[in-house]
């Protein structure tokens, strides 16, 4: 469930006759819980409560009901219950159907309401259904509850009108839904003469059955766009006169309206019920704009963008300047007025602006800012300085962007009450201003200079209507002589497998001209690109959140060149972190925040989230300069190697079948070959994948020596799978396939030990604290799923088992979705190593050993099973532990303190390595 989904759920429970009995059961439900599950709990099955009518859901909540007046003794023995503590429960709860109180046990939050309103705390218990828990969310429901009643009579009212749903009234539709937004907002906010005067018309002047409810909402539009001597002659119903004049394009052109049945007509006034004076455009819009997707419907409330994740962006890339500005300035009136006048010029710019959230949250902080100004200069309540058209997006959809709008001029209002009042507020609020200052459309097409130019504060609209007509290119005129411009935002990610033939020609749209390489890049660098190009013609600096595959792998070397070419350089950035939405069990998608300028200054900031040593305080390191892999460092850009580039052996991919299936065997189909000891020793051989290495998981191969190919052929099984994989080379399009038919009883390699073979998965997870690797015997051998060092010291294994090389094979590897997908001449050939002595060797192969010994103490447990990060035996982390501390002293005499610091060392050795000739080795054979 999600989190609309969630708060309509526990508002339906709040609203039924309280029944002490079923209440645990039902609250369980309404966070989500199967059935099943519940169902074990009622029968007592699971449930190992100690608490008099309690109900304890272990890793969760624990709740009881009781009777009237004892709800806090009730909660203390809930907290002093051994089962409690046992259980590991987050929550307790209880209630008597009167009053319900609540404790979060790891915050030591709680909420004690009457039991009616507990649905207004639903934010509170969002941990119970795996949803990380968002302050502004638990502190005000109510952009939750107004998604989720939109959405109900957006599904009814196109049930009802199904030619709305068409791609032609689309637009229709959706500006329907902005007008709504407006009017439930500006009914509650004194923007119309008296509080829920929209809500109140519309259920006063239409028939219950609605059967005329559109006609009804449909003179109130008309009337809001009748000026005063436009009424004098269109003379509207007296109860449609009652509202005012609105313009501003809101509600100019058509006013049909979808007709309403009953049910869409009772969904309309519950949505009008709720208070939305406490909107919040930064939260509300992002929400709300799933609401006019069907695709995303289903995934309605989750996309959700918190404010300090917002921050993350704004903060370094002009916020903290002008907050340190203002520091500065203290209370000297000249240095205030001239920081007030900078920030009437700044244009903050969001070329993939959704539903606004950046733009709002710029603009209320600037807003805040410009509050103490004024209240520090003895002006307060002075009329802001600071325009709407200096917030700037593009948006590819058009609901978003008229919601984008709608939350600008929503955060306007709310920002003028707060430091202005009411009373200024609403005598300047009206008529809406026409401008356009969100453009719907491509902004990977669109011409982003004569959307937001170096100059020019005003944008003429071609049609005087701000939100029906959506232009692709307004008209500027240029009076903002010495303006700034701070492009940010969050554009789509994709990466190239999933993007669609219309997404690739934006993209080569883009990235023709400057290389050919742009179809391995992701859609989100694009964006990058576009605003390095624009930041060549103006004075700009942008900062985008991106998938941090952008600053990893081979993307690197085939974006980041082209953006350091045009004289931008990386000022800030944020290493990867989790963005989270408001899904149940969301993983969320790991990112990275990257800012650029041609005019950097001379520091530059890399921030981290904190690690288990920090204390929870965000990490900020200063630097000279900061890389296209957010490292501390010079502008190295890793390439392949087709060799070490340090005295490591060489790895070579693995052997690739080409066999269509039939030169690999399950160990079923191995027994069914009916072969003797004799003949098991010479035609098959253990094979390792990334699969079979993790997981343990046995799988053959037919292995056979041009010696031995007639006797092969003189049995039966084998003969039908040599000829079956004959049949599938002849039949590829692949030349190299067809020539490999001759010798259709061997792999494409056949390479393989005399000794051991140290290996290395080509794919692994994440998740787990190290790189997998080990030895395999000289009988086995890997296909082209993993990677081999034939007969190689047992040194080389320490250094592929160290946390050192892994976060270099993080970073210069890249991913496969969020896996490690390692590469031998990107990651192993180009690892930097200082020069091994005999000790050093001596010293990392018995670190080696000792972590295959530890691996062997728990056989058959897989490589899966030992290197889950939570529960690693012990003697194994200890193994590792002794294996870092020698190979990080060889690099600095002591253990790095962070990968940060790793990651600074290894690019420092690797620039001064690759500065020198490499010396020439004997190499095997090397894939990429």
């Amino acid at each position: 469930m999600n989190a609309v989904e969630i708060e309509a759920a526990v508002s339906d429970l709040a609203s039924q006759a309280f029944d002490g009995e079923e209440f645990p059961f039902a609250f369980l439900a309404a966070f989500g819980n199967k059935k099943t599950t519940i169902d074990r709990l009622r029968k007592g099955n699971t449930n190992s409560s100690d608490v008099l009518n309690g109900v304890l859901q272990r890793n969760n909540i624990h709740i009881a009901t009781c009777l009237p007046g004892t709800v806090s003794e009730t909660l203390k023995a809930l907290r002093a219950s051994p089962k409690t503590v046992l259980a590991k429960a987050k929550f307790i709860l209880a209630t008597d159907g009167q009053t319900l109180e609540a404790e979060d046990l790891v915050s030591g939050e709680t909420i004690a309401p009457d039991y009616p309103d507990f649905a207004d705390h639903f934010g509170f218990f969002l941990p119970l259904a795996g949803i990380s828990t968002i302050k502004e969310i638990k502190d005000n429901p109510i952009d939750v509850r107004a998604t989720g009643r939109l959405n109900k009579l957006y599904v009814e009212l196109l049930k009802d009108n199904p030619d709305w749903a068409s791609e032609e009234r689309r637009h229709d539709m959706n500006h329907f839904m902005a007008r709504l937004i407006f009017c439930f907002f500006a009914e509650d906010t004194g923007i119309f003469k008296e509080t829920g005067l929209f809500t109140r018309t519309v259920d006063q002047m239409s028939e219950r059955d609605a059967s005329n409810t559109h006609e009804v909402i449909g003179k109130i539009f008309h009337a809001m766009n009748l000026s005063t001597a436009q009424r004098n002659a269109d003379k509207p119903p007296a109860w449609a006169d009652a509202f005012p004049y609105v313009n501003g394009g809101l509600f100019s052109g058509s006013t049909d309206v979808p007709h309403f049945s009953r049910m869409a007509r009772t969904f309309f006034l519950h949505s009008g019920q709720l208070n939305w004076r406490q909107i919040n455009p930064d939260i509300f819009g992002s929400m709300i704009q799933a609401v006019a997707d069907e695709g995303e419907r289903g995934a309605l409330g989750m996309h959700y963008t918190s404010v300090p994740n917002i921050l993350k962006v704004l903060n370094p890339l002009f916020l903290d300047e002008l907050r340190e500005q203002l520091n500065t300035a203290g209370n000297n009136s000249r240095m205030l007025l001239n920081l007030r006048r900078r920030m009437a010029k700044i244009r903050v710019f969001d070329p993939a602006c959704g539903s606004g959230n950046f733009l709002v949250i710029a603009y209320k902080q600037m807003r805040e800012i410009e509050a103490t100004i004024n209240q520090r200069r003895g002006e307060p309540g002075q009329k802001t300085e600071i325009p709407l058209t200096n917030f700037r997006g593009i948006e590819l959809l058009s609901f978003p962007a008229e919601i984008a709008r709608l939350a600008l001029i929503i955060a306007e209002y709310q920002c003028d009450v707060q430091y202005r009042g009411q009373r200024q507020a609403l005598a300047e609020f009206l008529p809406l201003n026409a401008m356009n200052w969100i453009t719907c459309g491509n902004a990977l097409r669109l011409d982003w200079l004569s959307l937001c130019p170096p100059t020019g504060n005003q944008v003429k609209m071609v049609a005087n209507d701000l939100f029906h007509t959506l232009l692709d290119q307004p008209e500027i005129d240029f009076e903002n002589e010495g303006g700034e411009t701070y492009i940010c935002g969050n554009p789509p990610y994709l990466g190239s497998t999933w993007q669609s033939a219309e997404q690739k020609a934006d993209l080569e749209s883009v990235f023709a001209g400057h290389t050919k390489s742009w179809k391995s890049l992701d859609y989100v660098a694009g964006w990058f690109m576009k605003a390095a190009d624009y930041g060549t013609k103006t004075d700009a600096a942008s900062a985008f959140v991106s998938t941090n595959s952008i600053c990893q792998g081979q993307q690197v070397p085939i974006l980041w060149p082209l953006i350091f070419d045009t004289g931008h350089e990386i000022t800030f950035a944020h290493t990867s972190f989790r963005w989270a939405n408001l899904a149940s069990h969301n993983a969320g998608v790991t990112v990275a925040i990257v800012g650029m300028s041609r005019n950097p200054g001379t520091t530059r900031r890399l921030y981290s989230e904190p690690n288990d040593q920090d204390d929870g305080r965000l990490q900020i390191k200063e630097a000279d300069n900061v890389n296209a892999y957010l490292v501390s460092g010079p502008n190295v850009i890793i390439e392949r190697a087709s060799r070490p580039i340090s005295e490591l052996s060489e790895m070579s991919f693995g052997n690739k079948p080409v066999d269509g299936g039939h030169l690999l065997l399950s160990k079923d189909d191995a027994n069914k070959l009916m072969l003797s000891p004799q003949q098991r020793i010479r035609f098959l051989r253990r094979i390792y994948g990334s699969a079979e290495f993790i997981r343990g998981l046995e799988r053959y191969c037919l292995w056979i020596e041009d010696a031995n190919l007639d006797e092969a052929l003189s049995i039966g099984p084998i003969r039908q799978r040599i000829e079956g994989v004959r049949t599938m080379r002849l039949a590829s399009r692949d030349k190299s396939a067809n020539e490999m038919a001759a010798r259709a009883h061997q792999m494409r390699e056949m390479n393989i030990a005399q000794k051991w073979t140290v290996t290395v998965p080509r794919t692994s997870s994440e998740s787990r604290p190290f790189l997998p690797s080990g030895l395999i015997d000289s009988r086995s051998t890997v296909t082209s799923e993993a990677f081999a060092l034939f007969d190689a010291p047992l040194w080389n294994m320490a250094i592929i088992a160290s946390r050192i090389h892994l976060v270099w094979i993080a970073t210069v590897c890249g991913k496969m979705k969020t896996d490690f997908r390692y590469s031998n001449t990107l990651g192993w050939n180009t690892f930097p190593v200082p020069l091994l002595t005999e000790q050093n060797k001596i010293d990392l192969t018995q670190c080696a050993e000792n972590i295959l010994l530890a691996r062997e103490a728990h056989f058959p447990a897989t490589i899966a099973d030992l290197y889950v990060a939570d529960s690693m035996p012990e003697n194994l982390r200890r193994a590792h532990e002794q294996n870092d501390e020698v190979l990080e002293r060889i690099y600095i005499g002591r253990r790095f303190r962070n990968d940060t610091e790793r990651l600074e060392k290894l690019f420092d050795l690797y620039t001064k390595m690759t500065a020198a000739p490499s010396p020439t080795r004997n190499a095997r054979k090397t894939a990429q």
